[in-house]
């Protein structure tokens, strides 16, 4: 089953064809000056994958507003009928990660809907971050920290229940994110409410299958202002560290704060093994909604620079999950997330290109202006020819954006799918 018409994706493809080859061409004769084989980059590239949200290709919010879109998905099954269209286009995003209880619905169905539109499932995501209709306990003033032993384990049972789910559908992992923290000085105390917390991951960790990872999340604030229970990648490897072996630390790009060195964070948990997997966005001041390299390109392409030197050199245990993480309040979902997956790419194949060899040299002789240009002049590669290559040879769209909008999909299923009359307010 395909949601973009085969024959308009052909077409498309066939006008831009010509001149994506003498691109490629080019870069290749490029590349080839300086020892580089275009090809085995386009395979790595070819072979690359990050997972999409499945709550990405809904409208978000902010704050104050929300602003609904035309043809939003209804539910789980319309939000990965929305993912196989970024998978078909950009061939780069096979994969869907779920949020529960936003997405719970009956396994077999869920496999059977991502059979039919050729898309696995990635990391479960569990929600104790806002209270559900008919739930027992709220989490208003924490979860897996709360000081009520009931409200602490309702938030495990609700991790368990993930596991369980994602077990049936084929997932491997469990991110695990709270907002609990403090809005006051005094409202809570620190070291009491952090050995709660971990009493909580504790129990989680002791019901996690043999073969799963479990990703605990850092973000510097929200909801919680004053203090945050997993505010930094310190707490995060020490939670990672406490856990065992199948736990590590989950990098978001959003959740720093400005000016934070986020390659270095990158290049510390690959080190000590606790390197779990990213989620890819882009931010301003210290949140996640941006679409992926949208403000920084330079900062994905240094987190890319550590990621591949790790795996050149085959780092130990080195196995990270990557995943799009965003808010869509402006743009069309499924063109920032193809975008954003496409970014994702560049960075990726950017790296590749770094003359490793040079820079190692210039790095020990301690030649502070030959190493970071070689990192620049990587950087300043035009691969666009590479990832539109390779999305033509595995069947995708050399410029996936133009052949969405000429497929006309969003209004096709805004015609199928009831309109939001009315905006909400909350942040997503």
């Amino acid at each position: 089953m395909t949601m973009i018409d085969t024959s308009l994706l052909a077409q498309e493809n066939t006008r831009s064809l010509n001149a994506l080859k003498t691109d490629y061409d080019s870069l290749g004769e490029r590349l080839d000056r300086q020892g580089i084989a275009i090809d085995e980059i386009k395979q790595k590239v070819s072979a690359y994958g990050v997972a999409i949200p499945s709550w990405g290709v809904g409208t978000g919010g902010t704050r104050f507003a929300r602003f609904p879109g035309p043809g939003e998905p209804r539910g789980i099954f319309d939000k990965l009928e929305d993912c196989a269209v970024i998978q078909e286009l950009t061939r780069a995003t096979p994969s869907v990660s779920l949020h529960i209880p936003w997405d719970k619905a009956v396994p077999a169905d869920l496999n059977a809907k991502a059979r039919k539109l050729g898309l696995g499932f990635d990391a479960m995501n569990s929600n104790t971050f806002q209270d559900q209709p008919g739930q027992s306990h709220s989490y208003k003033f924490g979860s897996l920290s709360h000081t009520d032993t009931a409200t602490r384990q309702q938030a495990i049972e609700h991790n368990l229940e993930c596991i369980e789910l994602g077990q049936a559908i084929g997932s491997n992992a469990l991110t695990v994110w709270v907002g609990d923290g403090s809005n006051f000085p005094g409202q809570s105390n620190f070291t009491r409410q952090f050995e709660r917390y971990l009493d909580s991951a504790k129990s989680i960790y002791a019901k996690l299958p043999d073969d799963w990872r479990l990703f605990t999340e850092h973000k510097i604030f929200e909801p919680a202002f004053y203090s945050t229970v997993v505010q930094d990648w310190g707490t995060n490897y020490l939670i990672a560290k406490e856990l065992g072996d199948k736990a590590y630390c989950l990098v978001d790009l959003g959740h720093h704060a400005p000016n934070v060195n986020i390659e270095m964070i990158v290049a510390r948990l690959v080190q000590f093994g606790k390197l779990g997997g990213f989620h890819f966005n882009d931010s301003k001041y210290g949140d996640d909604d941006l679409d992926t390299g949208s403000i920084d390109p330079y900062r994905l392409f240094l987190v890319f620079n550590e990621l591949v030197d790790a795996e050149l050199r085959g780092a130990p245990g080195f196995n990270p999950a990557h995943m799009l993480d965003q808010s869509h309040n402006v743009t069309d979902p499924i063109e920032s997330l193809m975008v954003s997956a496409m970014e994702v790419q560049r960075a990726y194949a950017q790296a590749l290109l770094v003359d490793r060899k040079a820079l190692g040299d210039f790095q020990n002789n301690n030649d502070a202006l030959s190493a970071t240009t070689t990192l620049k002049a990587a950087f300043r590669t035009d691969v666009e020819p590479i990832l539109a290559m390779a999305r033509h040879e595995n069947g995708g769209a050399i410029d996936p954006v133009s052949v969405y909008r000429a497929s006309s999909y969003r209004q096709k299923v805004a015609e199928l799918r009831p309109a939001v009359l009315n905006g909400g307010s909350g942040i997503v």
